[in-house]
């Protein structure tokens, strides 16, 4: 048997924790930039609030119902992801721990029998509560895609479900598919479900477990589509997977706070991506061989004329991988000075880093001599010092002291959990 914990409207949740008056009470929580909204509580869902909505445009309905909103606070975010999935792990066992997503992860129950799947189900959400603070939803069946199914249906009514819901017989299956329409389905979007409906009558996920697996290879995604309709079916085909240590690629992007035509702020904030995704290299012992940048054009101005609009970007292969920030930040700059245009906005930028390769095991130039320094040794020393005291204490001249382009975030909550300075404070 398989099961799936998932916080509940999790970066509200995370809000909460630290604000307990905010229970029971409608709370928003901010996109980058403070643009969208991209979490909601189920008091503020009542009310209307959309999912993914511009914050200006619900501005008056969540002025008029006193609704709480707050700007993305990852930092927070992130470290209570980490408290939560480390309490699975210590419940259930490393290995039967799946991260899926920052507030998703997959169990593997088999060690435990049927009869006592409710009861460790109840024990797992009692416990990450107790735990952490973050409520959790737990969804249990035979299969990954059944227990996402069963998860729905324990958030859609919370009281009568206790956020539990355990699918462990066929009949419950059964019942459980008939009521779900379709497009509710994980791994079935919407254009697909309007496929399905549109021309062969399949509404409810009952109707699609019935399909045969050659009409899903041809109609649904290939092998992708043949492996949903087994897990529907009860014949698990996505087995629990070990978590991804390596990345193949490392990228890190931003919103500026506002559109920015200034090209030395551009290089300071490509500078600085350039940094951060420098040090993430470094935690998993890689270095890069290609770097990529590009920036995001405001919409064009009918006035002026330029070439490009909308995302440009470029890329430099290095001499030899390399995972010294100075040694990225240097090509990287560079690349700011081929893809903007004098005059132009920029709302975006972004670095990203492929090619990656162990750091023990650098293939050298054979047309360079190698040069030998402490270069890999200074970087620890500032990822050691950066870690400890947080805010980027030591940092390249080249990513600027001021950094007024940077994301706006008007209503973000203190960093509680991961900076001296911002400790919840008791009277």
């Amino acid at each position: 048997m398989k099961a799936i914990v998932d916080c509940n409207n999790f970066y509200c949740s995370c809000e909460r924790l630290f604000k307990p008056w905010l229970d029971k009470k409608p709370v928003v929580v901010l996109s980058n930039n403070d643009g969208c909204i991209i979490s909601r509580s189920d008091e503020a869902k009542l009310l209307g609030v959309e999912m993914a909505g511009p914050y200006f445009m619900a501005k008056p309905l969540i002025e008029k119902h006193n609704v709480t909103v707050f700007s993305s606070n990852y930092n927070l975010y992130g470290d209570l992801s980490w408290r939560v999935m480390e309490t699975l792990r210590i419940l259930i066992g490393k290995k039967n721990v799946e991260v899926y997503s920052v507030d998703e992860a997959f169990l593997d129950l088999s060690i435990f029998s049927k009869e006592e799947l409710p009861a460790i189900a109840l024990q797992i959400r009692e416990t990450v509560e107790q735990w952490t603070g973050i409520k959790v939803s737990v969804g249990v069946a035979p299969t990954k895609v059944l227990a996402k199914l069963a998860n729905r249906m324990s958030k859609k009514n919370k009281q009568k479900t206790n956020c539990i819901m355990v699918l462990d017989t066929e009949d419950k299956i059964i019942q459980a598919l008939r009521n779900t329409p379709v497009g509710d389905i994980w791994g079935v979007g919407y254009q697909y479900a309007q496929k399905l409906k549109e021309h062969w009558c399949i509404y409810d996920a009952l109707q699609l477990r019935n399909v045969n697996e050659e009409f899903a290879k041809v109609h649904l995604g290939g092998v992708v589509g043949a492996r949903l309709v087994r897990e529907l079916k009860g014949i698990a085909s996505r087995e629990m997977e070990d978590e991804l240590v390596n990345k193949k690629m490392i990228a890190t992007t931003r919103m500026f706070g506002s559109p920015v035509s200034d090209i030395a702020s551009i290089k300071e904030a490509v500078a600085t991506y350039t940094s951060r995704a420098a040090e993430k290299l470094r935690r998993q012992h890689c270095a890069a061989k290609v770097i990529s940048v590009f920036v995001v054009a405001k919409e064009q101005n009918h006035n002026l004329t330029f070439k490009n609009y909308g995302t440009i970007s470029s890329h430099t292969i290095l001499p030899a991988a390399t995972s010294c920030t100075n040694e990225l930040i240097k090509p990287a700059v560079a690349l700011v000075e081929k893809l903007v245009e004098k005059g132009q906005f920029y709302k975006k930028a972004g670095v990203m880093l492929s090619g990656i390769v162990p750091d023990a095991s650098v293939q050298g130039n054979l047309f360079q001599p190698e040069i030998k320094n402490n270069g890999r040794l200074l970087m620890d020393m500032i990822d050691n010092v950066n870690f400890s005291q947080r805010d980027d204490v030591l940092k390249f001249a080249a990513s600027g002291t001021t950094r007024d382009w940077k994301m706006r975030q008007e209503l973000r909550s203190p960093r509680y959990t991961t900076r001296w300075d911002e400790l919840y404070e008791i009277h």
